[in-house]
């Protein structure tokens, strides 16, 4: 008895790690799926850099089809557990053969393996949720705390808005009346522009105000919904603050990165029925992200190429 229930434990524990990339894909579907997308010209392998509200946040990924970081330890993760369980039910339908007489079930080797493995993926997370919170996407295994020089904050955050000052300074030169106070109105606009087009599944209203990668990066995500008959609604939408983060050109093009700091209800409901699937109703998502906006240098329109969550 004992032998089965501890079986019957392991299979279910080997499916919730399996299911734990899933689980994290269907929350904040929010227009973007709450992931880095989308690219920002030379910057697109760097998240903001020079950023004086907050430090710099984690890779942008091109083509975004899955969340940022930790994907090939989850996938190696999922194959050697799917590997093992497929093992324990091979040997559970009296397949397995060898020596000790065959339809034996899980052994002890077998319980250690995917305990280590369920370890790994925890201290995986830990980490991950620890560097987030420390403002760094990336962990530096040859560096300790005592071979990193400290810099003073003070000169980070004063280099960091000279850089904006200047990237501004060399987009007015084309355009002299750009104001940065007008451009943040004009990105709180276009975010709750998109946020309605998304929700409706229908990006004919924002088409304009979005990169060729991004509207192809949005509608993918829109036919998926549509698919699953799903449909994620956004509600009580609040932005709390739009600050530019960065601004440079190259190539022939203006870039600017601002955060945008808001609150919403997002949720995500049956097609058919109605029944909520997943999020909240209730409870309000806090979530910070990083939109780049291009153009071609001078008074032209920007629209959308980058989304970069902190």
């Amino acid at each position: 008895m004992l032998r089965k229930c501890i079986k019957i434990f392991t299979i279910l524990f080997a499916l919730f790690i399996i299911s734990v990339p899933v689980m994290e894909m269907d929350a904040h579907a929010r227009a973007g799926g709450g992931r880095s997308s989308g690219s920002r010209g030379g910057g697109s392998f760097s998240g903001p850099s020079r950023s004086y509200s907050r430090p710099a946040t984690s890779p942008l990924n091109r083509t975004a089809p899955s969340q940022q970081g930790g994907g090939f330890m989850r996938s190696m993760a999922g194959g050697l557990v799917g590997g093992v369980l497929g093992g324990m039910l091979f040997r559970s339908l009296g397949f397995g053969g060898g020596g000790g007489g065959g339809g034996g079930g899980i052994g002890f080797f077998e319980i250690i393996l995917l305990a280590g493995i369920g370890y790994m993926i925890y201290v995986m997370i830990r980490k991950r949720r620890a560097a987030a919170k420390s403002g760094s996407g990336i962990f530096d295994l040859g560096r300790t705390p005592e071979t990193i020089s400290p810099v003073p904050v003070n000169y980070l955050q004063n280099s960091a808005a000279d850089d904006v000052s200047v990237g501004l300074a060399n987009i007015r030169q084309m355009d002299p009346a750009f104001d940065e106070g007008l451009f943040n109105d004009k990105v709180m606009d276009i975010f709750f522009k998109i946020q309605g087009a998304w929700m409706h599944r229908d990006l004919t209203p924002v088409a304009g105000l979005l990169t060729g990668e991004m509207n192809r990066i949005f509608q993918d995500d829109i036919d998926t919904l549509k698919r699953e008959r799903k449909i994620n609604k956004l509600e009580n939408i609040a932005v709390r603050t739009v600050d530019v983060e960065e601004a440079w050109q190259e190539s022939g093009q203006d870039f600017i990165t601002a955060r945008i700091y808001a609150n919403l209800l997002d949720y995500t409901t049956d097609d058919t029925t109605g029944g909520v699937i997943s999020g909240s109703t209730t409870d309000p998502v806090k979530f910070e992200e990083y939109w780049t906006f291009t153009r071609e240098v001078g008074n032209n329109p920007w629209k959308l190429s980058g989304i970069n969550q902190s």
